[in-house]
């Protein structure tokens, strides 16, 4: 059993509320637009998977890959940034999930929290939604879980991006 913490476009802040809320996680799973001193703050607290977003510099794409493809307790798991959603994903992305039957796919770059079940590709999609200042949610948004055979105990944290 893992307990996850996952987020995305932090886009170089931080927000306390990681902390808290992941302090129980086992590791995190950044899905991109990290930031400047984000990762290092991070990996400080927790074990992290990261892959890098459009906005992160060169240094940031030194750092983290674009894609990562991992087992987490037994179950496969593809992140990427730029991922769409379920009947929304990029030609590309939708070739990737199709070709390698993931349990799990985590993307950021929305904004938009999205937690749905892919019913066609049988996967779980999960899009924490934006925890860091920039950008035009008002919410910022934070997903834990726990991993255990299946994902279960799906949790969210929102709050006010602008504290």
């Amino acid at each position: 059993m893992k307990r996850i913490g996952v987020l995305s476009d932090t886009h170089g802040f931080v927000p306390p509320q990681v902390y808290d809320f992941f302090k129980d996680c086992d590791e995190l799973w950044h899905a991109g637009d990290i930031g400047w001193g984000v990762l290092e703050d991070l990996q400080k607290f927790k074990p992290v998977r990261a892959v890098y977003g459009n906005t992160d510099d060169h240094v940031l794409r030194f750092e983290a890959p674009k894609t990562q493809m991992f087992d987490c307790e037994g179950l496969r798991v593809i992140m990427t940034h730029i991922g769409g959603w379920p009947g929304h994903y990029p030609k590309e992305v939708k070739q990737l999930l199709v070709n390698e039957k993931p349990d799990i796919f985590v993307c950021g770059h929305s904004h938009i929290l999205r937690v749905m079940y892919d019913s066609e590709l049988e996967l779980l999609h999960i899009n924490p939604g934006a925890a860091g200042r920039v950008g035009f949610h008002k919410v910022a948004t934070l997903v834990r879980f726990v991993v255990d055979g299946e994902p279960k105990e799906m949790e969210v944290l929102d709050f006010d991006k602008s504290y």
